[in-house]
């Protein structure tokens, strides 16, 4: 009966996690997009939007580089993420197939996809590209 309290006591909060479809931990720089506000958010400057999910371990791995470039490049670039699960309008639209995806669009265009686990320096240097 201990372990099995144990057990319960471990697995349940990530359980509810998972259950509540709550999102990864983000800077206050990254902003959350969804269907509704995609286009919004797109429309105007250099964004790189990265699509991911809950379960999805490199997307976690993601989230802290995302989360670093939002905070140096802040006011040059917009970071935004986007929950497959949740947002699969938008997701269909720009066919992503597979997480993590990150799609850098330049006032409202789509101009570079990038798609797996991505270091920074590479990210950055493919943003540099799109800033005037």
């Amino acid at each position: 009966m201990r372990r099995l309290k144990t057990f319960l006591f471990l697995i349940l909060p990530v359980a509810a996690f998972f259950a509540t479809g709550s999102s990864l931990p983000t800077s206050k720089y990254v902003v959350k997009a969804t269907d509704s506000t995609f286009d919004s958010i797109v429309s105007n400057g250099v964004v790189i939007v990265d699509f991911w999910a809950t379960w999805c371990r490199p997307c976690r791995m993601q989230a802290p580089i995302l989360d670093d470039i939002a905070r140096e490049m802040h006011g040059m670039v917009t970071v935004a993420k986007l929950n497959v699960d949740r947002n699969r309008v938008t997701s269909a639209k720009y066919s992503v197939r597979s997480i993590p995806t990150m799609i850098i669009f330049k006032n409202g265009k789509a101009v570079k996809r990038i798609v797996g686990l991505t270091e920074k320096k590479q990210l950055k240097s493919y943003l540099k590209k799109y800033i005037n």
